[in-house]
């Protein structure tokens, strides 16, 4: 660690989290548990892969076809244009004459936590007085700030006049998993298999159970894949907009259960997916522990270990495949969107077997 280094994050944060490991990967440290991910982890991932075949772990880009959170947004399709021309079957010999070649050239709006997607670790912060000075702001992993780390035009907290830009993340965003490559080890934990789509609460005991039933095995440096069948819930949706669908039907890890918390801290697991909203049961914001988290998963992951979640992943299908081979173990490679700045980022997964 570097004098610099060291006094920059002596100038974030005097106080961690209860139950945090800032500064464990050093004083700026943005990457958080995918630090664990080391080569002789992906070398151990590699070895997985005996059949060749590849899954893949996400869902189309336009799926739930019905939105099932108000604030976000499919994509919005439309075409570039040439001049005054629609560059789709745009023909080169309109400017170039004699020439046959066609081309189409389009654009898309990104609500980039619609459908499969990571979030960023500036994608939850928490309201903590990292100094110790009686000053509560908005902070996230590793005492990174709000308006100094993570530009927003408002401070909610101190009722300030709005901020000029730029806006984003300057510090932890989605970008510093993409230049990770994010390849390791996938082990798929089947919660459907044992509770069904319905939505129950998983914690310490039942997933200590599930594991031990399904001989399922966690090391350090693992991405954890939780597979509750929401997904083909939400592929029927995106078939046929009038079948029954329920946006809370199925299960997610109790984020309440102080035990399953420890567990994930002990694990060593770099990050958690699932193939529903949001990995944890869907909070009702009613629900409070201790130290005024909603959300005590996201809270627990995103804010105090820097441990990114995946939510909305498409895994029924190899969680299937593996059942069937008595296997739990693969290749998974998810790298999001090299965006800088940004919170979240949609995913194509892929989980090689």
């Amino acid at each position: 660690m570097s004098q610099q280094s060291g006094e920059a994050a002596a100038q974030r944060w005097t106080v961690r989290p209860e139950g945090s490991n800032w500064g464990d990967f050093g004083p700026d440290d943005q990457l958080g548990r995918l630090n664990l991910i080391t080569p002789a982890h992906r070398r151990a991932a590699a070895a997985e892969v005996r059949e060749g075949i590849a899954f893949c772990l996400s869902l189309p880009l336009d799926c739930p076809k019905v939105p099932i959170n108000p604030r976000r947004f499919p994509p919005a399709f439309t075409y570039s244009m040439r001049g005054d021309d629609p560059a789709f079957n745009y023909p080169y010999g309109k400017m170039f004459p004699g020439v046959k070649d066609a081309v189409c050239d389009d654009r898309v709006t990104l609500t980039l936590q619609y459908s499969t997607q990571w979030d960023a670790l500036c994608h939850m912060g928490f309201i903590h007085d990292g100094r110790d000075d009686g000053d509560e702001e908005v902070t996230y992993y590793n005492g990174f700030r709000a308006h100094e780390h993570v530009c927003g035009p408002f401070d909610y907290l101190h009722d300030r006049e709005a901020k000029e830009g730029p806006y984003g993340a300057m510090a932890l965003g989605i970008e510093k998993f993409a230049e990770t490559g994010l390849q390791t080890r996938g082990v798929m934990v089947d919660l459907h298999a044992h509770v069904g789509l319905e939505a129950v609460p998983v914690g310490y005991e039942r997933l200590m159970r599930i594991l031990e039933t399904d001989k399922v095995e966690v090391e350090p440096g693992d991405v954890v894949c939780l597979r509750t069948g929401f997904d083909r819930a939400l592929l029927g949706q995106y078939a046929d907009v009038s079948a029954e669908f329920d946006p809370h039907r199925c299960s997610g890890l109790d984020g309440f259960d102080d035990r399953l918390l420890q567990w994930i801290e002990d694990s060593g697991l770099v990050a958690l997916v699932s193939d529903n909203e949001a990995v944890e049961i869907m909070p009702d914001f009613k629900r409070t522990t201790p130290h005024g988290s909603a959300v005590p998963l996201h809270n627990k992951c995103l804010f105090r270990l820097g441990i990114p979640l995946g939510e909305m992943f498409l895994l029924s299908d190899l969680a299937d495949w593996l059942r069937a081979h008595g296997r739990s173990r693969f290749l998974f490679t998810a790298p999001p969107l090299r965006l800088p700045g940004a919170a979240g980022s949609p995913v194509t997964g892929v989980g090689t077997v």
